[in-house]
């Protein structure tokens, strides 16, 4: 590229860059922008309503349930308002053919609520006009999509709607045919009852991702993202590429509040991106820094970008379970990445800003300190809120609500007392970093609404959907009311004239969460067709099938081969979507070959392996938006931050087949005690991966070293790998004596036991590995029928019979053929073994690492490499 094609945007440009990508490039004045403006409000305030404990006293039971229509019409017709449909249609106008699609897609979109009587009526089986309705829907949803989210979302589903009328045909290959479906069967799958467009996917975007979008969108407005970002860089912007970590660490915090990569990349790396460049980083790794620390702010619970409330439909488990289980992975890729951000300023002998001269122990500490207590804070709430309730059963909501509201004013007392902030000039002559105990009170109350949200959700175990409601709630009366308190407090003579300015912000709040929903509304609905045709078709097996040839059933290239369809599916996908279509293709296929393989691993599990590769693609060129988006702030080549990037990247890349084979680093089935100490060890592990991985720990690494750390890193991630070496974890049990082992093994005890038979589509003999607990119940054979087993044995063989339909192994077993003219046999039980701790393996990979680090402190005294830095 020539060096104007590589000049950084004004702010102006990186708006209208954020707008074309997240909320719409066209900006329309006048009474139509208005009249948008009004619609996109409405919007909002219908979603606020709906997730509401009032709900049912408010709205009408026909828009309660049909609100999927009503949210995807609302998406559709915004999406003709917003996004011009060619580059160069009109930005300032809306011409005469989007207000047809807008009003015909909206109007179709609400074909179901219109006509709910006489579907139902028909049970669910579109007739011809139905048929004709639904197709004209679907293809007004594809334009909405091409024009919000691209060619390729919309080119997917259309590969996959031709699969349903003509998988039929003799063109399509033998081993993916299907009988195929009439148009009636097809739309009212797809379009009339809920298995489609309006299926989990679009549900799930109804009922939650919405309210924690616009959460995002209001706590943004009342001024969070500048705060975390002041706090971030007043904490970290004094030491050695201390714009870079106050990059991660802002990127972190905004990541929670915002589900867009590329708005994060613009709004903090505005900011952090020229000083980094000040301090030494060239505008390629400056770039790619802020890319990788926004992009993973998808894998920070509790938003992750959506994709956290999909997974609480798809895997069926609490949402609680799923941002516990994703927490400990995504804490540790930003703590990998602020140790990527530091080795590369102390190799390159980086300068610091400021006078600031504070040990990196204490600035540690201080950091560890500061979210433990607002953990330790969320976690002691519900202590005063039970002494409330226990003391007044009846009104303690209004007293919890006036405490909260007490506690609001003074935290907004205390930020009256210091001048608002306002955002730095990164390219001032003198950088001053700020001085967090005076702009600390400043925010103090923009934590409220958060620890409101995390208390519902973790300790009164309520809906994420009314969780997000109270405090977005809460949210409301801040923007109301922050400018005018303040005001009030600092004794200002126009404070009742600031309440006018906190509406203005509210409603500005309430239009930016639904325009940031119009993506991501098409986007599951559009991605229901992926879904639909799934269940429709069974194209599930084929993929799983197709997947198992090309691995050779090999279970580590399977997982490559889906982490490269992730990346290769995500270059032109939202996350989303992305995460939408790759586990409704791929997942079902993860854990049966893995079970063929011997090995058992949870569902939730291979969703966050897909979803994390999934997120990737907004990083890996040619199509990384992100790193399109920060070169456009840096100035560098888009391509080479790119690249740079998804090598700053590797640790979450590694991490999804770490915890594929090591559970433990998704916290599941481990105690409080084995959570601390599997965090402490993951920590380690990371930055040691890290350090090879960069080539650099206290000094340039030698080959050796570099290899040895991968080793360490490796051992300490999986440290049974090497103690199954040494001992084998389980004992070979005879088939044959199954009865007596499960007589004498303790309740709870897991038992491995491989099935093996011929496959019910295929014939082909095949292996298939389940964990059975032993139930509660005493005896073999009552036990047995708790798992719905019946066993006969013939001979050294122990054939099965096909399970009782609804006991817990008929799912499971469902793929073998129990009539054809091979039995189906047990041909193997593994029983637990004792075993030595698998934790002793860390004694030997951390004498080694002391060792690589005595080395290489020996080598840094006498060779400190030359000075770098560009003086601050």
């Amino acid at each position: 590229m020539s060096d104007k094609e590589n000049r950084a945007l004004n702010e102006q440009e990186l708006q209208e860059l954020v707008a074309a990508s997240d909320s719409g490039a066209r900006s329309v004045p006048g009474n139509l922008g208005i009249f948008i403006a009004a619609v996109a409000l409405i919007w909002s305030i219908f979603q606020v309503l709906l997730a509401s404990p009032w709900a049912p006293y408010i709205l009408p039971s026909d828009a309660i349930n049909n609100s999927r229509q009503i949210h995807l019409a609302f998406a559709i017709f915004l999406s003709a308002m917003a996004y011009p449909l060619f580059k160069r249609a009109p930005k300032h106008k809306v011409p005469w053919y989007d207000w047809v699609l807008a009003i015909g897609g909206a109007l179709l979109a609400l074909y179901g609520y219109f006509f709910y009587d006489k579907i139902v009526s028909n049970g669910g089986l579109a007739d011809q006009t139905d048929a004709i309705a639904s197709l004209a829907g679907l293809a007004l949803l594809f334009i909405a999509a091409y024009r919000t989210l691209g060619p390729v979302m919309v080119i997917l589903a259309m590969i996959f709607l031709a699969y349903v009328f003509f998988g039929s045909s003799d063109v399509v290959p033998e081993q993916i045919r299907w009988a195929g479906a009439s148009l009636r069967k097809a739309m009212s799958h797809m379009w009339i009852t809920s298995e489609g467009v309006f299926g989990i996917a679009l549900g799930v975007s109804t009922r939650f991702v919405f309210l924690f979008v616009l959460f995002g969108a209001l706590l943004d407005k009342a001024g969070a993202g500048n705060y975390f970002i002041k706090m971030a860089f007043g904490a970290l912007g004094h030491l050695r590429g201390g714009p870079a970590k106050a990059a991660v660490v802002g990127s972190a915090a905004t990541g929670l509040i915002s589900g867009s990569s590329i708005a994060n990349v613009v709004t903090t790396g505005t900011f952090t991106i020229p000083l980094m460049k000040r301090v030494g980083f060239s505008s390629e790794k400056a770039g790619s820094v802020e890319v990788a620390s926004s992009v993973n702010g998808q894998i920070m619970p509790p938003v992750m970008g959506a994709a956290a409330f999909l997974m609480v439909e798809y895997v069926g488990i609490s949402y609680v379970e799923v941002i516990t289980h994703a927490f400990l992975p995504a804490i540790i890729s930003y703590i990998a990445l602020v140790y990527i951000v530091h080795l590369e300023a102390v190799k390159n002998r980086m300068p610091t800003l400021g006078d600031k001269v504070v040990k990196l122990w204490r600035t540690v500490l201080g950091m560890f300190l500061f979210f433990a207590g607002f953990a330790i804070l969320c976690y002691a709430t519900q202590f005063p809120v039970r002494l409330v309730t226990s003391m007044v059963p009846t009104g303690s909501g209004w007293i919890l609500a006036a405490l909260l509201g007490l506690v609001y004013l003074g935290l907004i007392y205390l930020a009256s007392t210091v001048p608002d902030l306002e955002p730095d000039d990164p390219n001032s002559e003198n950088v001053e970093l700020p001085h967090i105990p005076s702009i600390y009170k400043s925010g103090l109350y923009y934590l409220l609404p958060i620890i409101v949200l995390v208390y519902f959700l973790m300790i009164e175990r309520k809906s994420p959907g009314l969780s997000a409601f109270w405090a977005t709630f809460l949210l409301f009366g801040i923007l109301l009311t922050q400018r005018m308190l303040k005001a009030m407090f600092r004794g200002e003579s126009a404070a009742v004239g600031k309440l006018k300015d906190g509406l203005f912000d509210l409603v500005a709040g309430l239009i930016d969460g639904a325009r940031n929903m119009i993506g991501i509304g098409l986007a599951t609905a559009t991605a229901g067709i992926i879904v639909g045709t799934v269940s429709l078709t069974g194209i599930g097996q084929v993929m799983a099938d197709f997947v198992e040839f090309l691995s050779g059933g090999n279970l580590i290239l399977m997982l490559i081969f889906v982490a490269i369809l992730s990346l290769i599916l995500g270059m032109g996908l939202p996350t989303t979507a992305n995460y939408i279509v790759v586990s409704s293709l791929m997942v079902a296929v993860v854990v049966e070959l893995g079970a063929q393989s011997g090995l058992v691993v949870p569902l939730i599990a291979v969703h966050l392996f897909v979803f994390y590769f999934g997120i990737m693609a907004d990083v890996t060129p040619p199509v990384g938006l992100a790193s399109f988006a920060a070169a456009a702030v840096s100035g560098g080549d888009a391509i080479k931050t790119g690249f740079t990037a998804f090598f700053y990247s590797l640790r979450t890349v590694a991490l999804p087949f770490v915890f594929i084979f090591n559970t433990d680093l998704l916290l599941i089935d481990v105690t409080l005690v084995q959570g601390i100490l599997v965090f402490i060890v993951a920590t380690i592990g990371i930055l040691i991966f890290t350090a090879a991985t960069m080539g650099w720990f206290l000094t340039k690494n030698r080959i050796w070293e570099t290899v040895a750390m991968l080793l360490i890193a490796f051992t300490l991630f999986r440290p049974g790998f090497f103690m199954d070496m040494i001992q084998p974890p389980y004992d070979e049990v005879e088939p044959t004596a199954l009865e007596q082992r499960l007589e004498q093994a303790p309740a709870g005890r897991d038992l491995r036991v491989v099935i093996s038979g011929p496959d019910f589509d295929t014939l082909e003999m095949k292996d298939l590995t389940v964990v059975l607990t032993v139930p509660e119940v005493e005896g073999a054979q009552a036990r047995l029928d708790e798992w719905g087993l019946l066993l006969l044995p013939e001979g050294d063989q122990v054939i099965l019979e096909e399970p009782m339909f609804g006991t817990p192994l008929s799912d499971q077993l469902a793929s073998f053929d129990f009539y054809g003219d091979e039995p189906v046999t047990i041909s193997a039980v593994r029983a637990p073994a004792e075993q030595l701790p698998k934790e002793l393996m860390f004694i030997p990979a951390l004498a080694l690492m002391a060792l690589i680090a005595f080395l290489q402190s020996r080598r840094a005294e006498t060779a400190a490499p030359a000075r770098k830095g560009v003086p601050a």
